[in-house]
């Protein structure tokens, strides 16, 4: 199956009361194993893919080929949809024209006017080329690849404006945050969230942040119209943490165990098992191809 752009998973998640999972990419490895982990699960999903992971792969070309190539060999029949997260207006433009299928245009550090003006040019050029687009209001918490925010509350009248940009989905800041939450985390601002529904109607809502939030959170959000639930940190963890158990069993030093092939085997399988942790808890099991 071809990408598909995140339209119609977006629709059928709203209406079906789930979210679909974009979970972030950083090399074969994690590419493989989100996509196998979605075709065994018939779940849709998103390869979130940062500017500075686009940087590391050598190129938005490069990364967008791979899993073409990869969904092609691997007889992906899910849909999947190549998202660029947090990008710049210049390289939400370079995403698009290498085959991304969605984009996110963070311009949440602009002022409003100028945020919308260049929203609209994204979604203009994405929407021509059947492409998706996200814009976001209210600054994500935390660091993203260097991308800093201070965890704002979205003004639902400003969620309101960019809406009208055209965009196909709207994260907006209620309090989540990226990376690992802190131990004094007040947890996510469900009045706000409640208010930016009731201002913007149907548009797919975004929650960025979604390592460690409690499912009970979760599933509330996804109940107030979270449709896309974005996953980066979690997984590079439990990556982490196989890594090391692998390590320092010291089964590198046993037979070929140093192989690249081996050595990365463990953080592959601890991938796949929270995608599916994350999938089965935002409801997409199941969903694909409905």
């Amino acid at each position: 199956m071809p990408l598909v752009n995140a339209k119609d998973m977006m629709q059928k998640a709203m209406e079906g009361h789930y979210a679909v999972g974009a979970f972030n990419i950083n090399n074969l490895e994690w590419t493989k194993a989100i996509l196998q982990t979605a075709q065994e699960l018939n779940s849709p999903v998103m390869l979130g893919v940062s500017e500075g992971a686009n940087k590391y792969m050598t190129g938005f070309n490069v990364v967008a080929d791979m899993v073409k190539a990869m969904i092609k060999s691997m007889n992906i029949t899910v849909p999947v949809a190549l998202h660029l997260d947090h990008g710049t207006y210049e390289g939400a433009q370079k995403a698009l024209l290498a085959g991304y299928s969605s984009v996110m245009f963070d311009g949440s550090h602009y002022g409003l006017e100028e945020n919308l003006e260049k929203t609209r040019d994204i979604v203009a050029k994405a929407h021509f080329l059947g492409a998706t687009v996200e814009a976001e209001v209210g600054t994500i918490g935390g660091e993203e690849d260097g991308v800093i925010g201070r965890g704002e509350v979205a003004d639902p009248e400003e969620c309101l404006v960019l809406k009208n940009t055209g965009i196909d989905m709207l994260a907006a800041g209620i309090g989540n945050i990226h990376g690992k939450y802190p131990a004094n985390w007040q947890g996510l601002d469900f009045d706000a969230l409640k208010a930016i529904k009731a201002k913007v109607g149907d548009i797919p809502l975004v929650l960025h942040g979604g390592t460690g939030i409690p499912e009970d959170m979760i599933k509330k959000a996804i109940s107030l119209g979270v449709c896309k639930i974005n996953v980066n940190t979690e997984c590079q963890l439990y990556f982490q943490e196989a890594t090391r158990k692998y390590i320092e069993a010291g089964k590198d030093l046993e037979g070929k165990g140093f192989d690249p092939r081996k050595l990365l085997a463990p953080g592959f399988e601890a991938i796949k098992e929270i995608v599916k942790i994350k999938m089965e808890m935002f409801g997409s099991v199941g969903k694909a191809n409905q």
